[in-house]
């Protein structure tokens, strides 16, 4: 199997997943043209789309797939009913997509019903979690979203996180703004800076990676309670948790 980015909008991914026979499916197609271009180059025959969530950046371009490939099969949780899904999925389903089979999990946080798509070594995990990063609350609380990101950490180290968004460099700047002194925040920012100016993509990262370098999944590290405790006494990793998601909406 080979996993392909398609860029679209100013910093969103279509990500592809295609076989050696050409068969692909496709993850959050937030727009058509962009990915009907790399099928036609590519000779793809796409089978399936995942859609992780309701939001126009991902969901955009499904009418116009379906309408140029009328048997495509659509999966995504109830939320993107009215967005072009032909069969809802929910937390504990399974689907067999291109003879992989993947497991459906609820992510709630971003929105209120966001699924992740897993089938080792893939995740895809739309907007819930980034490099560096994680998704703002625009539906969900800081609770559901922590125990999501503590579902996504639960996975094997190799799982290659295939987010929806290039943040890599700005969720990199606040984490180097809360741990200046963090070996690994240091090191990291200076390669994905690197990228970057290069123009080149920063994803997939791998969970391993991201245990180093995402503070949303560190909210149990010392280094980062002593920075906390700074500002402020929180007691439970939840509470850290909400603390540094809104110290980031505000950066």
């Amino acid at each position: 199997m080979n996993l392909n980015s398609i860029s679209a909008f100013q910093d969103n991914y279509i990500w592809v997943l295609n076989d050696q026979t050409g068969r692909c499916l496709i993850v959050d197609p937030g727009e058509a043209a962009p990915v009907l271009d790399a099928i036609d180059r590519h000779g793809w025959q796409p089978e399936a789309i995942l859609l992780t969530h309701h939001h126009h950046d991902h969901v955009g371009g499904v009418a116009d797939l379906h309408r140029r490939f009328p048997n495509l099969i659509v999966y995504g949780p109830e939320e993107t009913r009215n967005k072009g899904t032909t069969k809802i999925v929910a937390d504990g389903d399974r689907i067999r997509v291109l003879d992989q089979e993947f497991h459906v999990f609820a992510t709630p946080g971003h929105t209120s019903g966001h699924v992740c798509f897993y089938s080792a070594p893939w995740l895809f995990c739309g907007d819930t979690l980034f490099s560096g990063g994680c998704g703002r609350l625009f539906e969900g609380t800081p609770a559901q979203m922590y125990r999501s990101l503590q579902h996504i950490n639960s996975l094997p180290e190799e799982t290659l996180i295939c987010c929806a968004h290039e943040y890599t460099l700005s969720n990199m700047t606040f984490a180097l703004s809360v741990l200046p002194h963090d070996l690994f925040i240091n090191e990291y920012y200076r390669e994905v800076k690197e990228l970057r100016a290069k123009k080149q993509i920063t994803l997939p990262t791998t969970l391993k990676k991201e245990r180093q370098i995402n503070l949303f999944l560190r909210t149990d590290d010392i280094d980062l309670i002593n920075e906390i405790s700074k500002e402020t006494k929180l007691l439970q990793s939840e509470e850290r948790f909400a603390w540094l998601r809104a110290k980031k909406d505000n950066f």
